[in-house]
């Protein structure tokens, strides 16, 4: 009641609401404007309370049920509740198929490891993989034979133990008479197809060739140039830590109780690598992103959304000047952006061509040389070489930009050369050859240039064009991008850098380079968090945190917390019977 009062008024009291329609009848000034924009946000409907339908809609029940309790219902509980619905004999007579159509797709969407979600669930709201695995549940449910299905890594956002049944699904698809194709990097689901194709030796440049070609079992043993078979066969792996990294500080989280957590609380170490694992929906992000990120971020004033509910931080919180989530969003929201931009590096590398004596004596400053800015780039793309052709209601298309042919600089820009190269030529070198062609000069500007790209080399994007458009790149890139730019940066206050499955799209010897990457910036005194499934990762950190057990209601607890050798002597934990045996030297 009293809360009641709060949001409507009461009397001569009137309340939030009533405020706010003031607000609204002052739009007219610009401050009320700023006003409504910052406490403007998105809430439960007071009339449906979310559901979405009228109140007549519920006036329909079904074994004491209405549609909206059964589609806030996880899968897996409707699943069950449906398996035990009785019907009279009319009604079973009307509902047998639809039963049996129900029955089916929710057996579906169990089978590829969804059993935690609701059917009211937003698909904005779902990770990339679960998108994939509901179309993959969706293709089941047609009983398609005869088809081709290609997967591009369903296994992103799956915990090892899901993994298997995913194997089981798409084997399953390929049983009734289906081909499945499957571009992937997981172990298991490499080592539980039947043929395999390896593309390489490398990225970039140097890949693009078939280093093998063959059944999975038996693997050759002459290989030389595929990574991916040394890494199956055992031969590569990705190296134990010598010694766990001791801790002593920490920062707390008391009483998280935001979505599926149970009123937990959990420590996050400082100056060392914690990984949070657990099954898909357990909590992890929940837990990491929606309530300690935000309350760190607020702790630390600056502005961000509301913290997910929890009681309070606690912990030696002096010893964090900064945190950072690095998640997979675009680096850039212009086309023009690239991972060059992004580094600073083609800063320099615009004053470096400026700095020729061509450049000095036409007048040429390093504006000219941006194709962010009228001057020197082309005034037909822009400075994007490329035209996009807007077809309505057909997909746009682009082609190349027919002023400057796609160099997307004028011609006497592109005159401008150092070392026989022009701006355009260096945009469309990949970082190692930019490194190695700056490498050879020994001026300050061109170490300059070598020392902003180097980081993305280390992280494992050597491969990439300088000039590559960020919207070309996928989400497991952008982030590697944005690590590499903290390596840069060398930041000298501590600061808590927050990942989110950093492994997404990454090859075993990826991993690797990555590993060696957060080694570095613990080194310089950070602390580094990951959200991640990747045993390789977990089997690497230096405390582990298992949220679930299961995803869903089932899932919000804190399942074990230490090292991962604790980990993989807790019996309850999923994460600690996969980890095990990576654990023995």
């Amino acid at each position: 009641d009293e809360l009641d009062i709060l949001w409507h008024g009461r009397g001569k009291f009137y309340g939030i609401d009533g405020f706010f329609k003031w607000v609204d009848e002052n739009q007219y000034k610009i401050q009320y404007r700023v006003m409504k924009a910052r406490y403007r946000g998105k809430t439960v409907c007071p009339e449906c309370h979310g559901s979405r339908l009228k109140p007549d809609a519920s006036y329909v029940k079904i074994g004491g049920r209405t549609i909206m309790e059964l589609v806030s219902m996880p899968v897996a509980d409707l699943r069950r509740w449906f398996s035990e619905l009785v019907l009279d004999d009319t009604e079973s007579r009307v509902a047998t198929r639809l039963l049996m159509e129900i029955n089916s797709r929710i057996g579906f969407l169990c089978d590829v490891g969804l059993g935690y979600l609701t059917l009211d669930r937003l698909s904005s709201t779902l990770s990339g993989g679960e998108s994939q695995r509901i179309n993959l549940a969706t293709s089941l449910g047609s009983s398609l034979v005869g088809s081709l299905y290609i997967l591009d890594e369903p296994s992103i956002g799956l915990h090892p133990r899901d993994t298997a049944k995913l194997v089981e699904v798409l084997r399953r698809l390929q049983m009734i008479g289906n081909t499945v194709v499957i571009v992937e990097h997981d172990a298991d689901i490499m080592r539980a197809a039947d043929y395999l194709i390896d593309v390489g030796r490398d990225a970039g440049r140097l890949g693009g060739n078939i280093v093998y070609q063959g059944p999975v079992n038996p693997l050759p043993v002459d290989t030389a140039d595929s990574y991916t078979v040394k890494y199956l066969r055992g031969d590569l792996s990705v190296p134990l830590p010598a010694q766990r990294r001791r801790w002593k500080d920490y920062i707390e989280v008391v009483g998280a109780r935001e979505h599926n957590l149970k009123n937990i609380d959990v420590r996050f170490p400082l100056g060392v690598m914690t990984v949070v694992t657990g099954v898909s929906g357990s909590g992890k992000s929940t837990l990491v992103r929606d309530v300690f990120w935000r309350a760190m971020v607020r702790r630390l004033g600056e502005a961000g959304d509301a913290p997910g509910l929890h009681k309070e931080l606690r912990g030696d919180l002096s010893r964090i000047k900064a945190v950072e989530f690095v998640d997979q969003d675009p680096i850039g929201r212009s086309s023009r952006s690239n991972a060059a931009t992004y580094l600073k590096a083609y800063d320099e590398i615009r004053k470096l061509f400026a700095d020729q004596q061509g450049a000095k004596q036409m007048g040429f400053t390093p504006a000219f040389f941006s194709f962010n800015t009228e001057g020197g780039r082309c005034e037909e793309c822009k400075g994007e070489g490329t035209i996009t052709i807007e077809m309505q209601f057909m997909a746009d298309i682009i082609i190349p930009c027919e002023t400057c042919h796609g160099q997307r600089f004028k011609p006497e820009i592109l005159d401008i050369r150092y070392r026989g190269q022009n701006i355009n030529d260096v945009l469309e070198m990949t970082v190692n050859q930019a490194i190695e062609f700056f490498g050879e000069d020994a001026t300050s500007l061109a170490k300059k240039i070598v020392k902003r790209l180097k980081p993305l080399q280390d992280v494992g994007l050597g491969y990439i064009k300088l000039g590559q458009s960020s919207s070309t790149l996928s989400g497991g890139e952008n982030q590697r991008v944005k690590l590499a730019y903290y390596l840069a940066q060398e930041k000298p206050e501590p600061t808590m850098f927050i990942f989110d499955e950093p492994t997404t799209g990454l090859h075993l010897n990826d991993i690797n380079k990555l590993m060696d990457s957060f080694n570095r910036l613990i080194a310089q005194g950070h602390t580094v968090l990951i959200i991640e499934h990747n045993l390789d990762v977990i089997k690497c950190a230096d405390h582990v945190i298992d949220i679930g057990p299961e995803g869903g209601d089932l899932g919000g607890n804190v399942v074990a917390s230490g090292t991962p050798e604790q980990i993989a002597a807790c019996a309850g934990s999923y994460t600690g019977r996969y980890i095990a045996p990576l654990l023995v030297k």
